[in-house]
């Protein structure tokens, strides 16, 4: 598939490794449609892009509200050729704390899960419709969707219990959501970054930052969202990439 006169959906555009994608794809030549919260900066995004971007305030966990992206998308841009989710938030706090005595909240589990876990797959479920009804290439494709997942899918830390379950489910999606698509022509991949310098990871103080990108192997530093959005495009560019994740890590692992 080339990267040009594509039309993407990106959601969690508005800020990290979903803007630098919106950046990337729109650059490259393409179209997007950029859905995230309404409190987000996508509106001030897609007036920069002026017609090659539209923001449609998104809860990707909302029917309705992804429903209304895909309706905008197909009036707005006439198709849809890829999906990226990038939505995602993140809670750090252990299973049980012993001092406070105080267990993690269930409040805060399920809505990680809600979020990450339940609106990837709540846009996946309902983009396919508007992907299938591209013609086949020449490589009998229709479509890309690419997930985010995480390292914290295989190396969760301390008070990531919550972040871990919701990317590993992602991770696990991939290869059933690849089976399921592929007699349509759609490819699925997913995507684990390691520690990205992104809003997600700002709360984080500079001596841990530092700390944890000595664990990866080289370079050791935060990785660029910038890098994530290359794989992104080379990910929809390269037919032969399908049903696997890509660890994008700098070959960090947690200890």
């Amino acid at each position: 598939m080339i990267l040009k006169n594509l039309v993407a959906l990106v959601t969690g555009g508005a800020s990290g490794l979903g803007k630098a994608t919106v950046k990337k794809l729109i650059s490259e030549g393409n179209k997007v449609v950029l859905c995230d919260l309404p409190s987000s900066a996508g509106a001030e995004i897609a007036v920069e892009y002026q017609d090659d971007c539209v923001f449609v305030p998104t809860d990707v966990s909302s029917e309705n509200d992804v429903s209304n992206a895909l309706s905008i998308t197909k009036e707005k841009f006439g198709k849809l050729n890829v999906v990226v989710n990038c939505a995602g938030t993140s809670v750090a706090f252990k299973t049980y704390n012993f001092v406070s005595k105080r267990p993690h909240a269930l409040d805060d589990f399920v809505r990680i899960l809600t979020v990450n876990t339940v609106g990837t797959f709540n846009v996946i479920r309902l983009a396919v419709a508007l992907i299938g009804e591209n013609q086949l290439n020449e490589e009998n494709e229709k479509g890309v969707i690419i997930n985010t997942a995480s390292f914290a899918a295989y190396d969760g830390h301390q008070g990531q219990i919550a972040y871990a379950a919701s990317k590993a489910a992602i991770a696990g999606m991939t290869l059933p959501l690849a089976r399921d698509l592929g007699t349509e022509g759609i490819r699925v991949c997913a995507i684990a970054p390691g520690l990205f310098d992104t809003p997600l990871l700002s709360a984080i103080p500079e001596k841990v930052r530092i700390f944890f990108s000595r664990l990866a192997i080289s370079p050791q530093r935060m990785g660029k969202p910038e890098e994530f959005a290359m794989l992104v495009q080379h990910i929809i560019e390269n037919p032969f990439l399908n049903g696997t994740v890509i660890r994008l890590d700098a070959g960090l692992r947690m200890i």
